[in-house]
């Protein structure tokens, strides 16, 4: 039985549309300039289309415009938050062409602003026959009026419309209902195990078959009866596809489930993936990257992932791709649902925790090599003359502490790189906690050049970074990294790695101790307050002595000036919601792939700056500056294949070309340019055009626009990790590109980072900071299945980069879930609902507001110590109150503002 819902919003399966089947001829519809009456069942066929007995239908016609129909005013039948589904059948006749479009709309009028127009659905009409009109809509803000019509025909095409029907499916969560219930149980994928033989089913560029077995009967289903098959595959795109337009919702994430598995072409495995094609009302494509799964051709395999939609598409079709052409790709069935929410994290568990204590047994090598094995048929001895310091950066960590022995073990009879002295540590490692690895190592004679050295994990057969250093001397070398584990192991395996073979190998005071992170931010705090504070002096005139005492001073910092951004695209600008997040919490944005070279020139004279001019036009609506990211990217793997099969000299003149039309189109609209991505790990441009090339893009980009500042752009620089892109390997590339003359403006540190440990933060920092160059953490984003360790990685981060001069920006690499590059990363869940990381960006945002309150001195003044940035001040004396605001810039000596009272 229905319940009731109370307010507007309807129950389900009631239609808040009044005389939706036109009973009552045209009352409570409108006509939008043009003419229209209602053909009765007893009247027959009198439009062209066959009818059933007792049905009416309209006639629309004297149509000039397209957007000439059918409308409804249902302001106050809908609420904010529900979501309704729209279905009609509609007709045409008067045709001379084939078929057309019908077009549901919704036409939303504001009292503060310009009218909006809302597409709801389409579908294509033949002249002879009624169709199925479909779509959904949701409201996050309500308009003065919400008017619902039907269009879309060409002009002195009539519009027939039979009935219409709009139906609350997910109501607002504050209203009370025991009927309008979310359909979020139900497969939105029709026909999904095949019993309905391949119905609603279509081949993307292939033909697909349905089976009951295949090869003999060795392929059979999981799962149901039949599975169908992809085949005659000739491109790496072809497979199954289900149009799923109008059954899924905007800002609404699904998750998708499907068993898949390969067959043919002598492919034994191959990546299959689920893709969402997406096409806008005003005809933009997207491809929406959904799940990917190793398959194989020996059994099922389950592929699962999650999308969302940001705006309202006018179509959506959901595909199987992936294997090389000539590979069948088979589905037994696939899932379509509305995703659970996640359930909240809670905080991990860190009672007992011994801080600060190594977990490697015999460090000091007090008992030989007791507690120690050697990995592979190495031989490990103990010998003296190692450094009797604890390595810098375990040094800040652990404050306070003992020398170290001077003993060291010696690797020798090594075959392998991997050969080296090894510990198991399984019972030691705490789920959730980050671990801090130190170690003293050096090599021995004999190498043919630098060699790479590594202490490295095993977690059950999973190979782990735990810090590594090059080594091209005879001198000790630090080793500073960390690592989590976050999935209970069975056996972890500590071991140091990484020479030649024959080399010989050193290794010396190994600690690996968990860190109390928190310990270390009051001392953070207070660099912070150091640097990127100053004091001000309010000085107040007009006023007579007698009445300080009673005049108070109210101070409440509105922005902080320093930049924290985030990366945005365009296929989120259509989400109001994420816009709103951007606008209110970041002053910076940085485009994540609609400024690169790949994206604005796919194929060779084929520009798309269509997607950077509106991401551009958003920020500059709401003040947001913009770093361009990136003109160039010398990793091979990301350059465009038309590119790739360019000789030498049109290689050259493309370069060229890429940035005169850039900097040109974009000139002074972008404050900071990443000239040429990740030199550090990529060398495309160079290995073709030769070393001078680098230097003269960043020369070049300078002559086209002296206002940008520009930047180098590099991953793995703070943390330790990575020996080709290390702070002393980046300083090398830095100097070089400036003696080559090139205009190296700022220092770029990607930021994707793990289990962070801030003195190996700071200490790579440090380092760059010889070269004066401001330093951005340019995409910067943190990972933990568990929100609370996230929020803790990120505070980390963001406290090291306020509280070190050289920095001078951060840009995180988004903060939306299912919109980011790395999963777990997010601040904000797909839905909307700010996560226990998020919740920690917006205090630390709320603790580098400055405010302060009291009563001006016997000097007439008020004095306070703030973050730079834009102030308010409330001054209420015993007869007025007065307001004034101020920028607070950078500076060493007070700020001192004088204000008439």
């Amino acid at each position: 039985m229905a319940g009731i819902i109370s307010g507007p919003s309807g129950s389900e399966g009631v239609n808040i549309l009044l005389n939706h089947d036109f009973s009552s001829e045209l009352n409570s519809w409108h006509l939008n300039n043009c003419t229209g009456y209602v053909i009765s069942a007893e009247s027959g066929n009198q439009g062209g289309i066959s009818m059933e007995s007792n049905v009416n239908y309209v006639v629309i016609t004297d149509r000039k415009e397209c957007w000439q129909g059918l409308e409804q005013d249902i302001t106050n039948r809908i609420s904010i938050g529900s979501t309704y589904t729209v279905s009609a059948c509609v007709g045409v006749s008067g045709l001379s062409q084939r078929s057309s479009d019908v077009i549901a709309t919704l036409k939303l009028e504001y009292h503060d602003s310009a009218t909006r127009y809302l597409f709801i659905g389409r579908t294509s009409v033949n002249k002879d026959s009624w169709e199925k009109l479909e779509g959904t809509f949701s409201l996050s803000t309500m308009p003065h009026r919400v008017i619902f019509y039907l269009e879309g025909p060409a002009p002195g095409v009539d519009l027939l419309i039979r009935s219409v029907e709009i139906n609350c499916s997910t109501p607002n969560n504050s209203t009370t209902s025991t009927g309008c219930v979310s359909a979020g149980d139900d497969n939105i994928i029709i026909n999904p195990q095949f019993d309905d033989g391949l119905n609603n089913w279509s081949g993307r560029g292939c033909k697909i078959m349905l089976h009951d077995s295949m090869n003999d009967g060795k392929i059979v289903p999981k799962s149901g009866k039949f599975f169908a098959s992809a085949t005659e595959r000739t491109q790496s795109w072809n497979g199954i596809q289900q149009e799923i337009t109008g059954r899924v919702q905007r800002k609404l994430a699904y998750e998708v489930t499907a068993l898949v598995r390969i067959f043919g072409n002598n492919v034994s495995t191959a990546d299959v993936r689920a893709t969402l094609w997406v096409q806008t009302p005003d005809l933009r494509e997207q491809y929406i990257g959904i799940a990917k799964v190793q398959a194989t051709d020996k059994d099922w395999v389950t592929m699962q992932g999650k999308f969302l939609l940001n705006g309202s598409p006018s179509k959506v079709v959901l595909y199987l791709e992936g294997p090389p052409p000539g590979t069948d790709i088979l589905l037994n069935n696939l899932i379509l649902k509305h995703a659970a929410k996640t359930p909240p994290s809670t905080p991990p568990d860190l009672k007992n925790i011994a801080f600060g204590v190594n977990i490697i047994e015999n460090s000091n090598l007090a008992d030989s090599t007791n507690g120690w094995f050697p990995l592979g048929n190495c031989t490990l001895s103990v010998k003296t003359g190692s450094p009797h310091i604890i390595p810098p950066m375990a040094r800040d960590s652990l404050g306070s502490h003992e020398f170290l022995s001077g003993r060291y073990i010696l690797v020798t009879n090594r075959t392998q790189t991997w050969m080296g002295p090894a510990q198991t540590i399984t019972d030691k490692v705490k789920l959730f906690v980050t671990y801090q690895v130190s170690a003293w190592v050096r090599i021995g004679s004999g190498s043919s050049g630098p060699q790479n050295v590594n202490v490295a994990l095993g977690v059950d057969n999973q190979w782990v970074n735990g810090g590594q250093t090059q080594v091209s001397d005879d001198m000790w070398h630090e080793i500073g990294g960390s690592f989590r584990i976050e999935k209970q192991p069975s056996k972890v395996m500590v071991y140091v790695q990484g020479p030649a073979s024959g080399v010989d190998l050193m290794v010396a005071g190994l600690q690996i101790f968990p860190v109390d992170r928190h310990t270390r931010f009051r001392y953070l705090k207070i660099q912070t307050d150091k640097i990127r504070k100053r004091d001000v002096i309010l000085k107040f005139s007009g006023l007579d002595s007698g009445s300080y005492a009673n005049t108070s001073v109210k101070v409440i910092q509105t922005q902080n000036d320093f930049p924290i951004g985030t990366c945005i695209s365009r296929m989120n600008i259509d989400n109001e919601d994420f816009v709103n997040f951007v606008v209110k919490h970041f002053n910076w944005a940085v485009f994540e792939n609609e400024l690169k070279w790949y994206w604005t020139e796919p194929q060779q004279g084929n520009f798309n700056y269509k997607d950077a001019d509106n991401l551009l036009s958003l920020c500059q609506k709401h003040k947001i500056q913009t770093r361009g990211h990136c003109i160039f990217w010398e990793v091979d793997e990301t350059v465009q294949q038309w590119i790739k099969s360019l000789n030498k000299n049109d290689l050259m003149t493309a370069v060229q070309n890429r940035l005169n039309g850039l900097l040109t189109r974009y000139k002074g609209k972008f404050s900071h340019y990443d000239v040429n991505n990740e030199m550090l790990h990529g060398s495309f441009y160079q290995d073709r055009l030769g070393k001078d090339i680098r230097a003269n893009m960043f020369k070049t980009a300078n002559q086209l626009d002296p206002s940008a500042t520009l930047f180098v752009n590099d991953y793995h620089v703070e943390d330790g990790r990575d020996t080709r892109s290390s702070p002393d390997k980046y300083i090398h590339h830095i100097l070089d590109l400036q003696e080559q003359g090139a205009p190296v403006g700022g220092i770029g540190i990607q930021g994707h980072i793990d289990s962070p440990i801030g003195p190996i933060v700071s200490s790579s920092l440090d380092k760059l900071g010889i070269l004066g160059l401001p330093i951005w953490f340019t995409e910067l984003d943190v990972s933990s299945v568990n929100e609370y360790v996230r929020a803790d990685d990120l505070e980390v981060m963001l406290r090291e980069a306020m509280a070190h001069p050289t920095v001078e920006g951060i840009m995180l690499w988004g903060f939306w879930e299912l919109f980011m590059s790395r999963d777990n990363s997010h601040l904000v869940n797909a839905e909307g609902d700010i996560n226990e990381a998020g919740k920690r960006f917006l205090s630390l945002k709320q603790e580098w507001l400055s405010h302060s309150r009291g009563h001006v001195d016997e000097q007439g003044q008020y004095n306070f110590r703030g973050f730079h940035g834009t102030y308010d001040v409330q001054v209420v004396t015993p007869s007025k109150k007065i307001s004034k605001t101020f920028v607070l810039d950078k500076g060493d000596s007070p700020l001192v503002v004088s204000i008439d009272l």
